[in-house]
């Protein structure tokens, strides 16, 4: 029997190094873990994004909550700026929160913490 052909994308090959300033941003939504997953699916598909996504659960005064973290890094692969990262971290935080039924999302990065809301602010 024939041996498969091989793909050049995934020969092996030596080890490889690729270095990029480094970035990330923490997004922290509460709510369903699979509307969070499929959130992150819808948005990572068509643009080649990448992120991790950790269960965690929310304490509070009133109680607790389910949600997420999601992870998203500066991939020294396909190096983007940051100003485009953050944009991008920020209409993820909005489409998690929305298939997630939520009112507000948090987004932290190693310069600035970001609370978005669509509650009527007092």
């Amino acid at each position: 029997m024939a041996e498969p052909a091989k793909h050049k994308r995934y020969e092996i090959g030596e080890w490889s190094e690729a270095t990029e300033p480094a970035w990330w941003a923490r997004l922290y939504v509460g709510g369903n873990r699979q509307a969070a997953e499929m959130a992150c699916r819808a948005a990572c598909f068509p643009s080649g994004l990448c992120v991790t996504l950790d269960e965690t659960t929310y304490i509070f005064g009133g109680g607790t909550e389910p949600g997420v973290c999601i992870g998203l890094i500066q991939y020294p692969p396909f190096p983007e700026q940051v100003g485009m990262l953050r944009a991008r971290a920020i209409t993820l935080g909005m489409a998690v929160a929305e298939a997630s039924s939520q009112w507000s999302f948090t987004i932290v990065t190693p310069t600035e913490n970001i609370f978005y809301s669509r509650r009527n602010q007092c």
